[in-house]
């Protein structure tokens, strides 16, 4: 792996530090101090006007607007009508002036400079001496999002001057945040003293921002309006030694239907108020203490990775956790506007394992957010020349909103997610009134989908896909891609089995408009799909002609040129063995329990070699397997690559946002890897080994009404469960757990699931 780390950030297990401002690490800094909570969310920039480089952005899940009309396509099949997260409003901003300047990190004096990020209490605070001359006025900066009301923004900042002084404050708000240096998009309806209503161009959706700012208690002497910009303007007569306290209150109300949230907004803003800011920073803190008591995964005897996997799950639960069907989880979240905020197959891969054991209410709703989106799959098909359903590539509303008809046209791997993500949420859950009501419904669309993209070979002989894209989006247009042909199998096999064991299965198949001539037709695609095998070799080609093409040594690409994509031309990417992202490897993980432990020896051994890991989401997936296979210490690599991969910067690029569906992968990494935990079976699995340097580690499932907490020790792992029995598989032994019970593990143990 040629990649490396940037070494910036320091801080403990439940921090996240920066000594040091650097305008080189100002956007990466951004990234990695957002806040979020599902409803908002935004970067964590500075709260002044810097000469810094920014990108200063502050979201709203699921607003989003069009880009600009242009001319439809003349190639039928390609989006025209993309769309992206729309920057919001800006609320944190805050201009301070004394002796005729004005503070800026970038370009003012200072002393003692620490940024800090709790991962404990969700705080982002900064604490910073500004020095003009022979005046030093200590500055301390908080804000935190409130992840219960999810309407509300708090911000304070403490000021002590070491002389008398007169000081400025001007606390600004407003909707003009460019996107990707595009003008904003929103056009102001309402402005009053306290607050602003915008809608925005194409998408009639609106939104209400609200302020309540004080210093000391006393609001602002001044309040300017402008388009779409407020500011409430204090003068104060600061004292020597003595602390001044500025406080705002903000409240938040998104309209995706474009009515009136002013109302809404401003009733939140009073009660806001009432509560005041300690008391609401006390409940935030213990909010965030129940969920760390419920979901924190602790690791003893490597400080660096209980960072990373913390930082990890405080970025999960920041980003979503179910509090509305109609969010989905952007790959960027709401830390950063590359990929538009659109929510990829990712989720359902990998981000929706987190949630079903921590969350199962939350995976659900993800799951049933491509239910109320089906009617868009179904038109996608249709634009596709196919039936059923296909779900988008990349959306924030259902539609597909992906421009790059290589991608959005060749890959199948968001239809076959979703129905692995139904498979699987079942699987674990064991809910079967999602599955016969909302489900199956998707899933005879999926399948009518792919019977109909799907052709068979001229002689008849078997079936398959031809010109697709699979996970690997370094090789386009080939033939039986294996990911999405062995998906494609899987997916028809399961819909028939589900349809099979209806108790009214005539009554479901009227519901469904099938018939029984689909059935067949879908049994006999699956029962003949081509599957690239050697018995021999025990290797899967990755696609028609994968072990022909010429070999590029990925070691010897210089840690400079990357993210690829901005070094090497498009087509030089196409035309070798160089994989962006795990395929092959990334069925076998999904469905482990269909491979042995020699065919994934084998196709690890002979495909991680040649992976750059251009894609967030591939060092976990090959860490997960590393593990199984025994190989420990490439297993710890990628771990750290994963865990880390934001706070260190491995790709380059943590500056355009957090990969946030990455992050859901470093946990599966824990608990997948580490752990062995296997979901895709009939019974739970635990073969849980242990890292050299790992003292111990300890995380915590739910899963059907109990809690399962596993503690991995040298030479032990310890279960406990409350709340009732589970039927489990745990070091190969099939157990009933309940209470707590001690397994003997040994170095390299990784018994599959065929030898239990």
């Amino acid at each position: 792996m040629a990649k490396t780390a940037r070494k910036y950030f320091c801080g403990d297990e439940w921090t996240v530090v920066e000594r040091e401002f650097s305008p080189e690490f100002s956007k990466v800094a951004e990234s990695v101090f957002s806040l979020g909570n599902e409803y908002m969310g935004g970067r964590g920039n500075l709260e002044e006007e810097t000469a810094a480089p920014t990108l200063c952005g502050n979201y709203l899940n699921g607003i989003y607007e069009y880009f600009p009309d242009k001319s439809p396509s003349a190639y039928r099949g390609i989006s025209d009508k993309t769309h992206f997260m729309v920057n919001a409003a800006n609320y944190w901003r805050l201009k301070i002036s004394a002796m005729g300047q004005t503070f800026d990190m970038a370009r003012s004096k200072t002393l003692d400079y620490e940024r800090s990020l709790s991962l404990k209490n969700g705080r982002l605070n900064r604490c910073v001496t500004w020095v003009l001359d022979d005046l030093h006025i200590k500055m301390q900066f908080c804000r935190f999002l409130d992840m219960e009301k999810h309407n509300r923004a708090y911000q304070r900042v403490e000021m002590i001057p070491d002389k008398d002084c007169e000081l400025t404050l001007s606390a600004e708000m407003d909707f003009c945040g460019t996107y990707l240096t595009k003008p904003s998009r929103w056009r102001q309806r309402e402005i009053t003293d306290g607050g602003i209503v915008c809608d925005t161009e194409t998408s009639g959706q609106s939104a209400a921002v609200f302020m309540d700012a004080t210093v000391d208690g006393m609001h602002a002497q001044e309040i300017v309006k402008s388009d779409r910009c407020l500011k409430h303007i204090f003068r104060i007569k600061a004292q020597a030694h003595k602390k001044l306290i500025f406080t705002r209150l903000v409240s938040v109300k998104a309209d995706k239907t474009g009515g009136d949230p002013a109302g809404y907004a401003k009733r939140e803003l009073q009660l806001q108020i009432e509560e005041g800011y300690e008391a609401a920073a006390v409940r935030n803190e213990a909010n965030w203490a129940e969920f760390w008591d419920k979901s924190d995964i602790r690791i003893e005897g490597d400080g660096e990775n209980q960072q990373g996997i913390r930082f990890c799950i405080f970025q999960l639960r920041q980003t979503y956790h179910g509090a509305d069907p109609m969010d989905n989880i952007g790959a960027k979240g709401l830390t950063g506007e590359a990929y538009g905020g659109q929510a990829f197959w990712d989720t359902e891969s990998f981000c929706l394992p987190y949630y079903l054991f921590n969350d199962p209410a939350a995976a659900k709703n993800l799951l049933m957010y491509r239910y109320r989106t089906l009617p868009q799959a179904k038109l996608r098909a249709r634009e596709l020349d196919c039936e059923g359903a296909c779900f988008p590539i990349a959306t924030v509303n259902g539609y597909e909103s992906c421009g790059l008809w290589q991608h959005a046209s060749l890959q199948m791997q968001p239809s076959t997610a979703v129905a692995f993500a139904i498979f699987h949420y079942v699987n674990v859950t064991g809910d079967t009134a999602f599955l016969y009501q909302e489900g199956v419904e998707m899933l005879a669309e999926i399948c009518r989908y792919l019977a109909s993209r799907g052709q068979w070979s001229p002689d008849g002989s078997y079936f398959g896909y031809y010109c697709v894209m699979g996970p690997d989006e370094f090789q386009m247009m080939v033939n039986h891609n294996c990911y999405t042909n062995y998906m494609a199998k899987k997916t028809f096999a399961y819909t028939m089995s589900v349809i099979e064991a209806s108790q009214n299965k005539e009554k479901l198949l009227a519901r469904l408009h099938l018939t029984q001539e689909e059935l067949w037709d879908w049994k006999r695609c699956a029962e003949h799909m081509l599957i690239l095998y050697d018995e021999k070799t025990k290797l899967f080609e990755q696609h028609d002609g994968f072990f022909r093409l010429p070999h590029v040594e990925v070691k010897d690409i210089p840690a400079e040129e990357f993210p690829l994509y901005r070094y090497w031309s498009y087509d030089r990417i196409y035309r070798n063995d160089m994989i962006k992202q795990p395929d092959v490897l990334m069925f076998m993980f999904l469905y482990s329990g269909d491979f042995t432990l020699e065919e994934k020896r084998a196709n690890y051994e002979y495909y991680e070699p040649r992976c750059i890991h251009e894609s967030s989401l591939s060092p976990s997936v090959h860490s997960i397997l590393a593990a199984e296979i025994g190989k420990e210490d490439e297993a710890l690599k990628f771990f750290g690559f994963a865990s880390r991969l934001d706070l260190d910067d491995y790709n380059r690029n943590t500056a355009e946002g957090l990969h946030t569906t990455s992050i859901a992968a470093a946990w599966m990494n824990i608990v997948y890897g580490f752990g062995g935990l296997r979901s895709d079976g009939k019974k739970l699995i635990l073969n849980p080994t242990i890292p050299a340097i790992w003292k111990s580690y300890t995380f915590k499932l739910k899963y059907r009404g109990s809690v399962i907490e596993v503690t991995v020790k040298k030479g032990e792992a310890t279960i406990a469960v409350t709340g009732g029995e589970i039927e489990a598989v745990v070091c190969g032994e099939e157990v009933l757990l309940a209470g707590t019970r001690e397994f003997e593990i040994e170095k390299g143990q990784g018994k599959r699931s065929d030898e239990i």
